[in-house]
């Protein structure tokens, strides 16, 4: 009876016990989640031979657990891209009873339609190779496109990161408040923002002549003497959140200020967030930042590991998401 007493706990162990690893690419958002779970992050060992190959070993044993793996895939884009995949493969051939990635930044995410004959649909390869290495889930972050879903053949949880961002907005800003919306694209998420908010929309009517090359013509809505906060999934160059600003400033907002998902922030942005009449830039932490945008006094990084592991909390249990953003 002993034997069979122990193999009884070992079954109602496994069945209830999570698994959280971590790939490199965010690694202080991983230990934030699993502090959060109150639970340990999962043992694995990464390696890159001389050659430039990823070497993953997962060091704890994983069969029968429900296993997550979190990694941003981020500069460098295609190293943590193939990171996940390894990892998600390891995971699969030892035995793990599901494996769910969690994507809090999709790289490639931009390039999810064809915009031009002969070019790819990067964004449906990208959902491919995370589906063939193994994932039975997908947990991502305020995807640049919603078809970025139907792209899976697997259940995707698209996760708002409104919840932060509201919560900080309320706490740092007063009324007289509009949302602005960059593109015409993000006019749905700005009006949602402003519905909550109990704020006035303005939309940015802009115009792209190239890949990273924004130019703000025309401002629809009413801005003079407000607090304008500019919203938008993800800040790359900075190209377009700081024409926005100055076309703002031009029309006589009284401060300006941006909310972004996704610090992405390459190239010049730094440079060009510090000299642009933008007085904050608020991103999360789905992205670490990288030493200059941390020196950078008008960027404002929030937390969404409560979050996350809230989202990863219910998908073990099979408790409703969804109820998380009502």
């Amino acid at each position: 009876m002993g034997v069979l007493q122990e193999l009884v706990n070992i079954e109602m162990a496994f069945e209830s016990e999570m698994k959280l690893f971590g790939g490199t690419s965010n690694q202080t958002l991983t230990l934030e989640v699993c502090d959060y779970l109150g639970i340990d992050p999962g043992m694995i060992s990464t390696k890159t031979f001389s050659d430039g190959e990823t070497q993953v070993e997962i060091q704890e044993n994983v069969r029968g657990r429900d296993a997550f793996i979190l990694q941003s895939t981020c500069t460098p884009v295609n190293d943590n891209l193939m990171q996940l995949l390894i990892i998600m493969d390891a995971l699969r051939r030892a035995s793990a009873k599901r494996i769910t990635a969690v994507i809090p930044y999709y790289g490639y995410g931009r390039q999810d339609r064809k915009v031009k004959p002969r070019v790819p649909i990067t964004a449906k390869l990208v959902a491919d190779l995370v589906t063939v290495s193994g994932a039975t889930r997908v947990v991502s972050m305020d995807l640049h496109a919603g078809q970025i879903q139907g792209y899976f053949n697997i259940p995707v949880d698209n996760v708002f990161a409104a919840p932060v961002l509201l919560k900080y907005i309320l706490s740092n800003f007063q009324d007289n408040l509009v949302i602005v919306s960059p593109d015409a694209g993000g006019v749905e998420r700005a009006r949602a923002f402003a519905k909550r908010l109990n704020a006035s929309l303005a939309i940015i009517d802009k115009r792209r002549e190239a890949p990273n090359v924004a130019e703000a013509m025309n401002i629809i809505g009413e801005v003079e003497g407000k607090t304008a906060i500019i919203l938008d999934d993800m800040v790359d160059t900075a190209g377009t959140l700081c024409q926005a600003a100055q076309a703002l400033s031009d029309r006589g907002a009284s401060t300006t200020h941006a909310c972004c998902t996704h610090a992405v922030l390459s190239g010049p942005a730094i440079e060009r967030i510090e000299a642009s009449p933008m007085d904050s830039l608020v991103v999360t932490n789905t992205i670490p930042l990288n030493d200059k945008a941390m020196a950078c006094k008008k960027i404002t990084a929030l937390s969404i590991a409560e979050l996350l592991g809230e989202t990863i909390k219910r998908i073990n249990s099979s408790h409703s998401v969804s109820t998380l953003f009502v």
